[in-house]
C-alpha cells in the first residue's frame, strides 16, 4: 500500500489553458491549487502574469498567488518552502494538492524534494558575476554559461540572470554542469504519490493563442500596470521586473522603442519561453502528455485526467 501523500501536477506551456482545467479538476477531486509560477506570487502584477483572479477561482482555495510584494525575493528555495507549507495545510483540510503552473524547475524541486542547503550558502563568485551582468549585459553572462553547460543555456533565458548565475556557480563549485545535476534529480524517487500531466497543443495554434493573449493583455491595461510598478520605484534589475511582459517595457520607458515594438517583443519572448518550457517537460520522467488535438472538448480531457488519477496504481 502506497502511504506517500498524494498530489497532482498540471503543467504545460504558457497560454495552453491550464488554469481553467485546474479549477475543474479541483472541483471534481476536492482539490486546492498551488501555483507553480514565478510571477503570480507577486501582488499588483496581475495582467502581465495572466494571474487567476478571485472570481475565476470559483471558491477553490489557491496558494502562492498574491502573497509577496514585487520587491521581495522569490526563488526556487522559497517556492519549495512555501509550497510544502501549503501542502500541509491542504492535507490537514482533507483536500488534494493540485500543483498548476509552467515553471518546471519549481515543480521538479517540489516533487523530488531537492535539497538546496549546500547550494544556498555564500558564493565567492556571485558579486563578480552580478557586476559582469550589470557592466557587460546579461548576454555576455549567458555566453559564459553556454561554454560550460550548453544544455542549461538552451533552457534558461539570458534575462534570467539569477538562474544563469546559479548555473555558472554550480559548475565552478562542482566541475559538473547543473544540467547533469537536474538529470539525476529527475531520476530521484519522489516522496509523493503523484500524477504529472503536461497539457500541450499544436505549435501553430499555441503561438496564435499566445499572440491573442498578449493583445488582450495590452487592451486590458498592461502598459498602465507596468507603468504603475515603475512609478512605485521598481527597476529593470529587480527580479520581478525581469519577468515576461514586464522587462520588455523598460526600453520603452527609456524612449528606445515604441509601444508597438513592446507588444511584438512580448509575443516573441513568450513564444520562445513556451518552446523552452516544452524542452524542459520532455526531459521529465513519468510524464503524461495530453495533446489537445486528440480530444474533442475539455470535458474529454477532464474525464481522462480523472480516470487516469483514480486508476494510477494500474499503471505502476
Amino acid at each position: 500500500m502506497d502511504i506517500r501523500p498524494p498530489c497532482i501536477v498540471l503543467t504545460g506551456p504558457t497560454a495552453v489553458g491550464k488554469t481553467e482545467l485546474s479549477i475543474r479538476l479541483a472541483k471534481a477531486l476536492n482539490g486546492s491549487v498551488i501555483s507553480a509560477d514565478s510571477v503570480q506570487i507577486y501582488k499588483r502584477m496581475d495582467i502581465g502574469s495572466a494571474k487567476i483572479m478571485p472570481p475565476e477561482m470559483q471558491g477553490i482555495p489557491h496558494y502562492l498567488v498574491d502573497e509577496l510584494e514585487p520587491d521581495d525575493e522569490f526563488n526556487v528555495c522559497i517556492f519549495q518552502q512555501m509550497a510544502k507549507s501549503a501542502m500541509q495545510k491542504i492535507y490537514s483540510e482533507g483536500r488534494l494538492p493540485i500543483i498548476t503552473g509552467g515553471t518546471g524547475f519549481y515543480i521538479q524541486a517540489l516533487l523530488k524534494d531537492i535539497d538546496f542547503s549546500e547550494s544556498e550558502g555564500a558564493r565567492v563568485w556571485r558579486a563578480e558575476l552580478e557586476d559582469l551582468a550589470r557592466s557587460k549585459g546579461p548576454y555576455v553572462l549567458h555566453a559564459m554559461l553556454r561554454e560550460v553547460d550548453p544544455v542549461s543555456a538552451a533552457e534558461i533565458h539570458p534575462q534570467n540572470v539569477r538562474r544563469v548565475i546559479r548555473a555558472i556557480e554550480f559548475y565552478r563549485e562542482t566541475g559538473t554542469p547543473i544540467s547533469e545535476h537536474n538529470k539525476k534529480a529527475r531520476a530521484k524517487e519522489s516522496p509523493y504519490d503523484y500524477v504529472y500531466y503536461v497539457l500541450t497543443d499544436d505549435r501553430k495554434l499555441l503561438y496564435e493563442r499566445i499572440d491573442r493573449r498578449v493583445d488582450d493583455m495590452i487592451e486590458r491595461g498592461l502598459t498602465k500596470e507596468v507603468t504603475a510598478l515603475k512609478d512605485e520605484g521598481l527597476t529593470a534589475d529587480m527580479q520581478s521586473m525581469k519577468a515576461l511582459g514586464y522587462r520588455e517595457y523598460f526600453p520603452y520607458f527609456e524612449g528606445r522603442i515604441t509601444l508597438e515594438e513592446v507588444t511584438e517583443r512580448i509575443k516573441l519572448d513568450t513564444r520562445h519561453f513556451a518552446k523552452r518550457q516544452l524542452t524542459w517537460f520532455k526531459r521529465e520522467k513519468n510524464v503524461i502528455w495530453i495533446d489537445r488535438q486528440k480530444y474533442k472538448t475539455d470535458d474529454d480531457i477532464l474525464t481522462f485526467m480523472i480516470e487516469r488519477w483514480k486508476n494510477r496504481k494500474d499503471y505502476l
